[in-house]
């Protein structure tokens, strides 16, 4: 046989995640559907911010969460991942997963209720990325 590794066009990208999706619907129990997207507005200038979207099996992936530098401290980023949180049982999300960087909220999540369930570290480059989970 002679296979032969190539640069995929956005066409056939969309062919193979088409073709994952039919493989995955085997596994999954669920359909994916909804997406989560706050803000936080202060004097009509949003400082907060959070994203996030359904995935397989009713877990939410929290692609963003964001709070000025300058709001920093006052709970916000509390009380956006409790709304978050309250929307996606909402939604009949199970699973919440996100991941961070070691400079961005690595400390804050633990204390809102996330477990970590693995990192890595790049030495080479001077960070690490954190991995957390929370069940609702």
């Amino acid at each position: 046989m002679n296979f032969k590794i190539v640069e995929l066009n956005e066409e056939q990208v969309g062919a193979i995640e088409e073709k994952l999706e039919t493989y995955d619907e085997k596994y999954t129990k669920y359909p994916v559907s909804g997406a989560i997207k706050l803000g936080i507005e202060h004097e009509g200038a949003i400082i907060a911010g959070a994203d996030a979207v359904v995935t397989t099996f009713k877990i939410l992936y929290v692609s963003t969460v964001y709070v000025d530098e300058a709001f920093r401290g006052q709970g916000l980023g509390r009380k956006l991942m409790e709304e978050l949180e309250r929307k996606a049982k909402a939604l009949g999300v199970n699973i919440i997963r996100l991941d961070t960087f070691n400079w961005q909220g690595a400390g804050f999540y633990p204390k809102v209720g996330y477990t970590q369930v693995g990192y890595y570290e790049n030495e080479m480059d001077g960070y690490s990325e954190h991995f957390f989970v929370k069940k609702l």
